[in-house]
Formats: structure tokens, sequence, C-alpha cells
């Protein structure tokens, strides 16, 4: 097979993550690739108007990318290279626009916190291939209108948030894990590293990118629910024994629900724990959402955690709790939000 051509690029989902992923790509590969960019609402017009403005962290000045902005998939032509910044709950309703997009080589890297829709494919590890989910992919759109073989899976530690429409600021320097769902090393995954390390994208290639989905939901299934339900910052989460304790009980059910399913965790609770002391006052994604009246990402962070405990038979009683609370917090939310 012919090495992939990466010529034309598009970030679906410009928000934070994607929009600092798409204006290092615009910065650093200039004419060798187009760089396009699907937003909305006044974020889109603020990258139209000013282009993606990204500080990064102790940055005196911004990144200033100008970059092709729409609101509409179908005006722009098919891509080579596809990268979501959307979140889990986002998903089902871009299927289409998505496949707008795809040719017949197209990859989709799609940066996700939580678990995948497309988890279970090419499988090995867990006796469950091939199984969908329909609690994350409900209409079967993801799976059939973008295809899991597609997907080349991405773990993100970059602390983000939008700050003002078209311009974002990042908490550190950030780091990107991909992983082909096979945990092959394909020539596709290589290209795609390699471009963006030259975008100066920090980036490695895990051979069980499900480890590393793991490893981070460890985190976002405990702070990102009890930041909601508190409106705390990650220290003052950490500060709090009582809430600490929770956070430890949360992320020992992720832990023990992972190994159920064939995943090996290379970090303890303790020491994730101890990790987590030293980030300090950080917003979290989760606790940003309800803030701004936007619906929060449950299922893929709290609810999946859940789910594949009742599949595996492991007993989540922490994260079930969680789940109802911060449930009926997204619905109470929405409906003050009009």
């Amino acid at each position: 097979m012919a090495p992939l051509s990466l010529r034309t690029i598009c970030i679906y989902g410009a928000g934070a993550l994607g929009g600092t992923i798409a204006a290092k790509l615009a910065l650093g590969l200039r004419e060798r690739a187009t760089v396009s960019v699907v937003a909305r609402g006044e974020h889109l017009g603020g990258i139209r108007a000013g282009g993606l403005q990204v500080w990064e962290a102790q940055a005196d000045s911004p990144l200033v990318a100008q970059v092709t902005a729409t609101d509409n998939a179908a005006e722009l032509p098919p891509q080579d290279l596809i990268i979501t910044g959307l979140k889990g709950h986002q998903l089902d309703a871009a299927a289409p626009g998505i496949a707008k997009l795809l040719h017949d080589r197209t990859r989709v890297v799609m940066v996700l916190n939580g678990i995948p829709w497309w988890y279970f494919h090419r499988d090995e590890q867990s006796g469950h291939a091939e199984r969908q989910m329909e609690e994350l992919d409900p209409n079967g759109n993801l799976w059939r209108l973008i295809g899991p073989e597609r997907v080349i899976g991405c773990v993100a530690y970059q602390g983000a948030e939008v700050i003002n429409p078209g311009e974002i600021r990042l908490s550190n320097n950030g780091h990107f894990v991909l992983g082909e769902p096979s945990g092959e090393v394909t020539g596709d995954i290589e290209t795609i590293a390699a471009l963006l390390k030259q975008a100066s994208i920090n980036v490695s290639i895990s051979p069980r990118i499900r480890d590393e989905i793991w490893s981070k939901l460890m985190g976002n299934a405990a702070f990102n629910p009890i930041s909601a339900l508190t409106r705390a910052l990650m220290s003052d989460i950490m500060n709090n024994p009582a809430l600490s304790a929770m956070v430890g009980q949360v992320m020992n059910e992720v832990r023990v629900v992972a190994e159920a399913l064939g995943a090996r965790l290379a970090i303890s609770v303790d020491e994730r724990l101890e990790r987590s002391r030293r980030i300090g006052p950080v917003r979290t994604s989760m606790l940003q959402d309800l803030l701004a009246g936007k619906p929060l990402e449950i299922t893929p962070l709290v609810g999946m955690v859940v789910s594949l405990g009742k599949l595996t038979g492991v007993p989540t009683p922490t994260s079930a709790t969680i789940l109802t609370l911060v449930t009926q917090l997204d619905r109470e939310n929405l409906r003050a939000a009009g």
C-alpha cells in the first residue's frame, strides 16, 4: 500500500484542544499541508476575525494562525487526515459531517477522554472484540458512517481552555499518545506522528492504547464529576480529606474494571493520588462546561465505568452514586441555561 498522503488536514471541533492542534499544524506545516477547522458559534467568529490565538504556558505573546474555518463540513473537500476535538457526547451528531470529509484512505485521529465508541474494535485483551456500545454510539452512526477501521486513538495530556472566542490558553506543554486499536505500529500512524512532531506537537505511539485510556480515566472519572458537583478546583478537592478519599475510591474502581478487561495500568492509585496533589488549582473540563451552561461529558467518563463494571462483574458503588448525582446536575444546569 502506498504511503499515506497528508496534504489536507481538518480539525473537526476546534475548541481548546482541537484549536491548539490546528494552530500548531497550520504554523508548523505552512505550504506543506492545507489545514482547516470545523467550529461553531462565537468561537468560529473569533477564528474568522483574528485567527486561532494560542497562549502557550508562560508565553509572553500568543501563536496566531490563519486557517479556513467553517461550521459546515460540506464546504470542505475530502481530507487525508481528520483530527476530532469533540467530546464523546458530541460525536453522534457530528458523524454525518465527518463522513462528508472521508475518502478511501482518510484516517481519523480521535482525541477523546474516557471510553471511546470504538474501544472493542480489534481488541484482543477483553474477550469482547467488535462489541458495539449503544451508550456511546446510540444510532450506530459512528460505527457505520466513519468506521472503527479508520480510527487512530489519541489520549491527550494537555491542559487548555478557550478564554475568548478564537483565543486559547494552555496550562502545560502537553503530550499526546497515539495508538491503533489493533496495537500495530502501522505506516499510517508513524506518518501521522512524524507530521505532528514537525509541527512541534509532543507525541508518542503506544502499542497498548487502551492502557493509556484507562490510566487517564483514573483521574477524569473522579475529578471531573466531583469538581462539577462541588465547583471546586483540583487543588481544593485534594486538600479536602473526605473528597480526596472519594477520588481514591473512584480511581480504584476504574483500575479494577480496566484490569478485568485486560488492561495493564502502569501507575498505582496511591501514585496517581500523589501526582494529583501536585497539579494545582486546575478547573476541570466538566466544571468549565457546567459554568458555561453546556451539556456535561458524563457517559464516556463516568457512565462507562459503571456499564463496563456490570459487564465484567466488578462493583462500582462510588462511581454509580456519582453518576446519579452528576446526571441530575446536568439536567438542572441545562434547564437553568434555557
